[in-house]
């Protein structure tokens, strides 16, 4: 009898969606980082419905995952979130401008599951004895850059963090933008760690990238540099839906737009 593993049957599509990767727990090292940065440029990146926050922080967090397919199969992942610190609801959380992977198995579900702005990137991320280091890159730009050294531990940690993004279905069709209403989506990351450390000497450096420009928002001083090992789980939620002029400024961040266009901050 052949075999089509183009089909499948409803019971095998209820048990792969139990195991999808996208809600296995993970291994995971990664660098944290927070800093404040220019006042108008932060309120011009949080979109409705979300509210800024009492402080202009931007977040960039570079990791370096293991995720447990199956008992004889690993997947190693590169991945990078850069945001803006929101609020939506009372709940604090990150607003997600970008998210380079280094895989298309963590682009393609995380994209049109969640509607995150996942792209595939090359990310190196490393640790030897007390210094660590990853750096992002796409189409020839280096544009994040992150390195420091390891210094006092801070003991275990769990905690949720939450992210915010948009899932949305851009039309096919010229005469209208989308086949439905975009929704407001929040993430869940539940974080347990082991071991945290502070970062000494920690440098972050926004590279220029005409499709990645990260470098618009700039540094002005630097809140948070931790190092962190332990596993992580995710989940989301729909939220509510929303009006299509609140994203459509913001549609071609997560695709590569290199027009240049973009609003004019005062400053």
């Amino acid at each position: 009898m052949a075999r089509l593993r183009y089909v499948r049957t409803l019971e095998q599509v209820k048990r792969a969606r139990e195991n999808d990767p996208e809600f296995l727990q993970s291994a995971a090292r990664s660098i944290r980082i927070e800093y404040e940065t220019d006042p108008a440029v932060y309120k011009a990146l949080v979109p409705k419905p979300m509210q800024p926050i009492e402080r202009p922080i931007a977040c960039a967090t570079f990791t370096d995952i293991s995720m447990q397919i199956s008992p004889e199969h690993t997947m190693t992942i590169g991945a990078c979130v850069f945001g803006v610190k929101c609020s939506y609801d009372g709940v604090e959380g990150i607003y997600l401008i970008t998210m380079p992977m280094t895989t298309e198995q963590a682009v393609v579900p995380g994209r049109e599951t969640y509607g995150e702005a996942k792209k595939i990137a090359q990310i190196e991320f490393s640790r030897e004895g007390d210094r660590v280091e990853s750096r992002v890159s796409r189409m020839g730009f280096t544009y994040l850059t992150a390195s420091g050294r390891l210094g006092a531990e801070l003991g275990p940690r769990e905690f949720t963090q939450h992210g915010y993004c948009f899932k949305m279905f851009p039309s096919c069709e010229q005469s209208k933008n989308f086949d439905f209403d975009p929704l407001l989506i929040r993430l869940n990351w539940i974080q347990k760690n082991s071991m945290v450390w502070q970062v000494e000497d920690g440098r972050l450096e926004l590279g220029e990238s005409p499709l990645d420009p990260v470098a618009d928002v700039p540094v002005r001083s630097l809140l948070r540099f931790e190092f962190e090992e332990g596993a992580s789980q995710s989940n989301g939620e729909v939220l509510r839906s929303v009006p299509e002029e609140w994203v459509l400024p913001i549609l071609h961040q997560r695709y590569d737009d290199a027009s240049g266009d973009g609003v004019e901050i005062a400053g």
